[in-house]
């Protein structure tokens, strides 16, 4: 399959021109063909039957769930199926063993929902160090690596930024993290969708991914850890290997992460995902996007009364980029952009308020993402739209 080839799958695009891929991708059909087949011919739960049913439902989302580890380079390590990136990293919040006067390390390029968590520890009496970046999104590792100490239980970092598409060092940061011994999270929701990405290499003990931003549905993502190390956040039915009136024994693996009816069609949609993205090449996906983003960079810092955020379209980034007009609030420009041209653009914090406030935008940014099935084209209708927007404001 080639990037012209996929855009066929993908019938909004007929209508529009999709640029919010970083909040939620668009579904190509062999998507959501695979998760049809699954209610309408072997729908049935799974792990819990021994009916004909069961049991292929059972096979296909255990294969479909190995073939979501296989594709991030997770198979050496668990992987526990969860609703979201925001889930995962919950997950983790909740399952290691705190103690008071423990240290988490972070940065304010994070979304919301890989900062949260550890604020919410300070009412545990753990602290919490953020490092801030530079205007490029940029983190000087030396003030990462000054801010590890002996009592660092964990690092938790973004591996591709939702507003500046500013790609990590995260081998780097991986490597500062074995040296003083903390463990390291790492939020590849904006990075597995558009980089390749091998977990194993990167050198990461816990990796969180939401499915809805890469092809696949809502409702699916993964956690996935180096080792089984972590309290489940939940128990009951399916996390068991055996029950008394005394007392349980969690069962092996990622099982005893999955308590209750996994989401079985999503799993299966997800796996289907991440071969839709295998078939085209998760290197085709990163050059592609490269073009495009250097194509609306450029486009956009020539435009008056237009500012980009973030770094330059030369440096490493996925295709997200951040502007705004003078004079004008971000829900402003999105709404223009759909109602004159039908493009559809984020705008807002993003999720960031205090990235937004650090790189003193109070009211955020319009924020344009591509993805497979964004076209040169479209970037053009874009940047042509917004230089009639920016004349207006001359």
């Amino acid at each position: 399959m080639t990037i012209g080839d996929c855009r066929v799958d993908f019938p909004i695009t007929r209508d529009l021109i999709y640029l919010d891929s970083a909040a939620t991708s668009l579904t190509p059909k062999p998507v959501v063909q695979a998760m049809v087949e699954y209610d309408l011919r072997y729908r049935a739960n799974v792990g819990r039957g021994m009916h004909r049913l069961a049991a292929v439902a059972t096979h296909r989302y255990r294969d479909a769930r190995d073939a979501i580890r296989s594709f991030i380079g997770g198979e050496v390590g668990t992987l526990a199926v969860a609703r979201n990136t925001t889930e995962a990293i919950g997950a983790v919040a909740a399952g290691l063993p705190w103690q008071r006067g423990d240290r988490v390390v972070t940065t304010m390029l994070e979304h919301h929902s890989n900062l949260l968590p550890w604020l919410r520890l300070r009412e545990r009496g753990v602290a919490v160090d953020i490092i801030r970046p530079d205007a490029a999104g940029n983190l000087d590792l030396a003030d990462l690596e000054a801010a590890v100490r002996d009592d660092t239980r964990l690092v938790a970092v973004t591996h591709a930024s939702n507003v500046l598409g500013t790609v990590l060092p995260v081998g780097e940061i991986a490597g500062i993290c074995r040296d003083r011994g903390a463990r390291l999270l790492v939020d590849g929701a904006q990075s597995v969708p558009h980089l390749p990405v091998d977990v194993a290499a990167m050198g990461c003990d816990y990796f969180c991914f939401s499915g809805h931003k890469m092809l696949g549905p809502t409702g699916t993502g993964g956690l996935w850890m180096l080792g089984s190390d972590l309290e489940p956040l939940f128990v009951g039915g399916g996390a068991v290997e055996s029950v008394t009136d005394g007392g349980y024994t969690l069962a092996p693996g990622e099982q005893r992460y999955e308590a209750g009816t996994p989401p079985i069609a999503g799993t299966i949609g997800l796996a289907r995902a991440a071969a839709y993205l295998r078939d085209i090449g998760m290197d085709t996906v990163r050059r592609h996007e490269e073009r495009l983003c250097a194509r609306l960079i450029d486009g956009l810092a020539v435009l008056d009364g237009v500012t980009v955020a973030g770094p330059d379209a030369d440096t490493e980034r996925i295709g997200v980029v951040s502007f705004t007009v003078e004079g004008m609030h971000p829900h402003e420009v999105a709404q223009i952009l759909d109602e004159a041209a039908a493009v559809l653009v984020r705008s807002g914090h993003h999720c960031c308020q205090p990235l937004m406030e650090h790189l003193g935008l109070p009211e955020g940014t319009v924020r344009a993402s591509t993805y497979i099935y964004t076209t040169k084209e479209e970037i053009d209708t874009l940047i042509a739209t917004v230089e009639e927007i920016s004349r207006r404001m001359i």
